[in-house]
């Protein structure tokens, strides 16, 4: 796991002594900081997220003046999250970020709480706030730190984000128009059109405003649209799909009107 790799380094430089201590030992008040250290970084190790939080967090507690305590809350945090401990993960970023602004690792705990909301991402069918949570996190990360070394993969699970909320709206969508609610269903697919155009499901979303329209017996704007969905997707299946729900005379014209009629996506949205 990439975020696991990342702390490697600091696991090598908190192996200070060697594991024999007692658990009960270790958490003990005014317990020696580099004891401590050592017993968090041998859970980590091992697997025992719970446990190398609790140790992370007795650093802090008992040697809030160390050299080691501002690292311990972000080692902290990271132990939650590998425990997908995601809400007191988050918290404890949250923490981090507002008593540590300046931090060389900062844009590190903006990214680990962008995922600790990324992998709580849930199916389509269901509530996507978590989705929206890590949408704002990564583009977060990414208009503060656009040179950080973690902005290439948030920006690669920013598209991927997006691309789900599309694939929400594209469902309720889908939801409406087979239950005849074609005035809501439209309302959806327009809503993916303009506002997750580079998404992969643009082609689609434009497609059933076709049918739609059709259904509505708007034949001008159906054409309209498939004229858009043609130009910008010409050898798409959505596009062949639209092209033969149209008749013989709307065939005609979106091929005689190629090149001479703004067919943009964002033409759809400008008044007539």
């Amino acid at each position: 796991m990439r975020t696991r790799s990342i702390f490697l380094s600091f696991i090598a430089i908190l192996l200070l002594a060697a594991c024999s201590t007692s658990g009960d030992d270790a958490l003990k008040e005014d317990g020696d900081v580099n004891e401590l250290y050592n017993k968090a970084a041998y859970s980590l190790d091992k697997k025992n997220y719970v446990d190398a939080t609790k140790y992370f967090q007795e650093v802090e507690r008992q040697h809030p003046y160390s050299k080691w305590a501002t690292q311990a809350q972000l080692m902290a945090a990271y132990s939650s999250y590998l425990a997908h401990n995601y809400d007191e993960a988050t918290l404890a970023l949250d923490r981090f970020i507002e008593l540590h602004p300046g931090s060389e690792d900062v844009d590190y705990a903006y990214y680990l709480k962008a995922l600790s909301y990324y992998e709580q991402i849930s199916d389509v069918r269901r509530d996507q706030l978590m989705t929206e949570e890590a949408m704002n996190a990564l583009e977060t990360l990414i208009r503060l730190y656009p040179s950080s070394k973690y902005t290439r993969d948030a920006t690669l699970k920013r598209d991927l984000t997006l691309d789900h909320l599309a694939g929400k709206e594209m469902e309720i969508g889908r939801y409406y128009i087979n239950r005849g609610h074609i005035n809501a269903a439209i309302n959806r697919f327009l809503v993916v059109v303009k506002g997750y155009q580079t998404t992969t499901h643009t082609e689609e979303a434009l497609h059933r405003l076709v049918e739609a329209y059709l259904t509505l017996g708007l034949k001008e704007e159906a054409e309209r649209i498939a004229s858009v969905l043609g130009y910008n997707y010409p050898g798409s299946k959505w596009y062949e799909r639209s092209y033969a729900l149209l008749d013989d005379e709307a065939r005609a014209r979106i091929i005689a009107d190629r090149g001479f009629v703004d067919r943009t996506i964002d033409s759809i949205f400008k008044p007539d």
